[in-house]
């Protein structure tokens, strides 16, 4: 079993709907899962947009990274995401953040997520779950990220 994060966010519609939606099929896909608090937070990188919520999920899996991708982007597609641009504001965004300590770079999946060591709307969701998940890029825990991002 494979010790996961996924990234949560929703700034369309009924975000909270969205997101528990997300959680309860993550319930089916993960074990020992556990789930943040959900945060509001401003739109960072993707122009004028409203308001997201943002939380995150952990647990374990025996899925393979490339079949949890998939599984989290029909999730997507079944809640109406659509991409008619990059940073488009989304009904459900699910991002796989860390899978274990590997490092993928595949078409398509890049973990660790490359953006998520910059993250406050990422960090600070995952550490409060999952603090002593580790970063293999950078050999920090995520709560060490997160502390690190807050000096």
């Amino acid at each position: 079993m494979t010790h996961v994060a996924i990234a949560l966010g929703s700034n369309l519609g009924d975000r909270a709907s969205h997101l528990a939606f997300a959680v309860d099929h993550l319930r089916t896909l993960l074990t020992e899962l556990r789930v943040s608090t959900f945060i509001d937070t401003d739109p960072v990188g993707v122009g004028a947009q409203p308001v997201f919520l943002n939380g995150a999920a952990a647990g374990f899996t025996d899925l393979s990274a490339q079949q949890l991708l998939g599984i989290l982007l029909a999730l997507e597609a079944e809640r109406g995401r659509d991409r008619p641009f990059d940073g488009a504001p989304r009904t459900l965004d699910l991002d796989l953040v860390l899978y274990g300590t590997a490092i993928i770079d595949e078409p398509g999946l890049r973990v660790p997520h490359p953006r998520f060591r910059d993250r406050t709307f990422v960090l600070e969701p995952l550490a409060e779950i999952a603090g002593e998940m580790q970063d293999p890029v950078s050999g920090l825990t995520v709560r060490e990220l997160w502390e690190r991002l807050l000096a």
